[in-house]
């Protein structure tokens, strides 16, 4: 005898057990779905040297973007709280430190009005739009905005490869030191 809670059809089948089954097998569509769009995170690491003390960077954000431009959250961490830096996606040319990232989306955003570069910094940081100073252990979160086209022919993956990326800030804005790549990739 079949308890109530699972009443039989004509043909002899459970409904509830069917429709457990297809609720089951629609959730798992939609979350292989809403897995195959959304952006993965990726993270950077980069040991440097600096005045004798070494430094651990770990940089975290999108891998992909929309090309027509979204808002992402980036993530630092083991950064030299005597150094800014600005986080933002640049045009890369080779491995971090070995050319300077650039050009960045939004330039040096000091305004605040394009939200495309954002400024980490203890000597200032948080004072003006799009900054911050450090957290403990060198950590920060900047939310920044990224499309494909940088300006002036620049264009992510048609032609140039770009990143998000930390680099020195303008009080040392040679020092290569603080270079942190995420390569991005827009769709």
């Amino acid at each position: 005898m079949t308890p109530a809670l699972f009443p039989r059809t004509t043909s002899g089948r459970h409904v509830h057990a069917l429709a457990t089954a297809g609720i089951a097998t629609a959730a798992a569509a939609a979350l292989t779905l809403g897995l195959a769009t959304s952006a993965s995170a990726a993270t950077a690491t980069r040991t440097v040297t600096d005045g004798g003390s070494t430094y651990n960077l770990s940089l975290t954000g999108p891998d992909t973007a929309t090309a027509t431009g979204q808002n992402v959250t980036v993530t630092g961490s083991g950064y030299n709280t005597a150094q800014g830096v600005y986080v933002g996606v640049c045009v890369v040319d080779g491995a971090p430190g070995v050319n300077k990232p650039t050009p960045c989306l939004g330039g040096q955003d000091e305004s605040g009005t394009t939200g495309a570069s954002f400024w980490v910094s203890n000597a200032g940081g948080g004072t003006l739009p799009n900054s911050s100073a450090y957290g403990t252990g060198g950590t920060f979160t900047a939310q920044i905005f990224v499309k494909a086209d940088l300006g002036g022919g620049n264009v992510c993956g048609e032609t140039v490869e770009c990143a998000i990326v930390t680099r020195a800030d303008h009080m040392d804005t040679n020092d290569r030191k603080y270079d942190v790549h995420i390569p991005i990739t827009f769709q």
